[in-house]
């Protein structure tokens, strides 16, 4: 097993399709370090509070089955990560089993969400700053960027894109740094608040689960939850730069969502309890303490722990600060795939003397600046995040489903048991998750995919009209599937009781037509999948071989 320490320059020299390729030196402490922490990020600093006031102690049940769902698409992302351990996975795996259309939608959700993450915890860092007095006048009353705060949200910007510029070697020290204390703090935390501050009472002094199953599930999606746990893929982002990626990729991504889903858990723990009973005396709706705003490092100024508020104080930049930094190298790393399979132009396949694309680094920070405008906050973000998250998880699961039947003797490092049932079962986790964000949420995520057609379309359209080399094939027959289910789970949104959605579906019936649906879909498209001739000429088209120089 490799550690960051062991890290070393590939031995032989980069070969590929662009001036240089992407360099092999991380290993598999390297990536379990990138996915654990993209993982463990802002979200731990406000999850736990914004759950609690959705679903009351309840929000315990909420954190366990967004775990089992986080777990269920990582165990499909294991076998595929094994099986393709190429740069930007996420983005190429619908690619391959379902051609250009298919393989051009989940690339652009993948880019989405990546693309954002960075500078919504680039705000997160600025917002949690708001705490001395300094950096009062960073942020105006509605959580957007005043002037000052734009300038400094830019100059963090620069610091992600200026450290991703270094190197992966570099990238993978400077965030596993970053990741040991991103680890110490939660658990700190945990261990402090369990001795000192636990009233068992908490849990069910208003009822365990005031607000019934429509709370639970609605705190999976819109309180945090769900965004919280990503980040698993992040290892896979890398496999392109991994010394070991049959062997390392699996363990790195479930061996994250362990680490992950543990401390989350014990985290909603030990803040429902250590909470005096006048924070929700009138009840977890209205939850109020001093420090509101920072929920932990609040809530131990008022325990009487000043000390642990100042190191939670602290561990709010460095946490945002490292997702934000790992989220800016994936950014750059799923541009490059894109481009590989022929959807953006070759420019984002180049990359510098260090193994470094450059130039989807230097779009990663223009994106940042962009969100920096006067957009909504980081909280009223976080549901579009999720569900352009998994709607980009959702593509696996399909992809697992078609190679499993189209390439079924292909060797894989990692096959994983009962593989038939759990694909389409977190396919269909995955689509109930996106339902429960809302429709007023899954409106602008439409914009936003509208938005990606338009770019990427007219780019591909571009390509092959002027017959360039990596012109894509946009295989519409293998993708007839793809406008069915994207309408079909907006009108179902729509009809639904979820966000801003009319009711005319009552509630459970509303979820067992997704779970129909969905099913519905998979079956559809695992039957529509291109032959194993394309898909192994997809593969070919980006080999491993071109991309790691050896």
């Amino acid at each position: 097993m490799a550690s960051v320490d062991q890290l070393a320059p590939s031995s032989a020299p980069p070969t590929g399709s662009g001036s240089r390729s992407l360099r092999r030196e991380v290993g598999l402490i390297g990536l379990l370090w990138a996915s654990v922490g993209s993982i463990i990020g802002s979200g731990w600093l406000y999850g736990a509070k914004n759950a609690v006031m959705v679903a009351g102690p309840a929000a315990l049940v909420s954190w366990g089955i967004g775990a089992v769902a986080i777990v269920l698409l990582a165990f499909v992302h294991a076998e595929l990560g094994g099986l393709f351990p190429v740069a930007g996975g996420t983005a190429r795996y619908p690619h391959y089993a379902f051609g250009g259309l298919a393989g051009m939608s989940f690339g652009w959700f993948s880019w989405l969400q990546a693309a954002t993450v960075a500078p919504i915890e680039v705000e997160a860092m600025i917002g949690y700053a708001g705490h001395w007095e300094f950096a009062k006048g960073f942020l105006n009353d509605n959580g957007t960027l005043t002037p000052s705060g734009f300038v400094v949200a830019v100059l963090l910007m620069g610091v992600f894109v200026a450290v991703n510029f270094l190197g992966v070697r570099v990238l993978a020290h400077t965030n596993s740094v970053a990741t040991w204390l991103k680890i110490a703090v939660p658990l700190a935390t945990i261990l402090v608040l369990a001795v000192t501050n636990f009233h068992g009472g908490n849990f069910t002094s208003h009822g365990f689960a005031p607000f019934g199953i429509k709370g639970v599930l609605a705190a999976i999606s819109t309180s945090g939850i769900i965004f919280a746990l990503l980040g698993f893929e992040q290892a896979i982002q890398l496999a392109g730069e991994s010394k070991n990626p049959k062997r390392d990729i699996p363990r790195a991504v479930l061996g994250s969502v362990a680490i992950g889903t543990l401390i989350y858990v014990l985290l909603q723990v030990v803040f429902i309890a250590a909470l005096p009973g006048t924070a929700f005396a009138k009840g977890w709706e209205n939850l109020d303490f001093p420090g509101i705003s920072g929920p932990f490092a609040g809530l131990a100024t008022l325990v009487g722990l000043g000390w642990l508020a100042w190191v939670l104080y602290f561990d709010a930049i460095v946490s945002p600060g490292g997702t934000g930094l790992i989220y800016t190298t994936s950014t750059s790393r799923i541009s490059y795939g894109l481009s590989k399979n022929g959807y953006a132009p070759q420019l984002f396949e180049r990359v510098d003397k260090r193994g470094v694309p450059w130039f989807g680094l230097i779009i990663s920070f223009v994106t940042g600046v962009i969100c920096f405008l006067p957009f909504p906050s980081w909280q009223e973000l976080v549901g579009f995040i999720t569900s352009a998250s998994v709607l980009m998880y959702a593509g696996a699961p399909l992809a697992f489903g078609a190679l499993r039947r189209r390439l079924p003797d292909r060797e894989r490092s990692y096959r994983l048991p009962f593989g038939e049932v759990i694909a389409p079962l977190s396919f269909i986790v995955a689509s109930l998750i996106i339902y429960w964000t809302g429709w007023h949420t899954l409106a602008r995520l439409g914009i936003a995919i509208v938005i990606g057609y338009v770019l990427l379309g007219s780019y591909a359209a571009y390509a092959v009209r002027k017959g360039l080399p990596n012109a894509p094939r946009l295989d519409w027959r293998p993708a007839q599937w793809l406008p069915a289910y994207l309408l079909g789970l907006g009108l179902i949104s729509w009809l639904g009781g979820f966000g801003d959605g009319t009711g005319t579906i009552p509630m459970w019936w509303d979820m067992l037509l997704v779970a129909a649906f969905s099913l519905g879909i998979y079956h559809w498209a695992i039957r529509v999948a291109l032959p194993a001739d394309a898909i192994d000429q997809n593969i070919e088209d980006v080999e491993v071989v071109d991309e790691g120089g050896h």
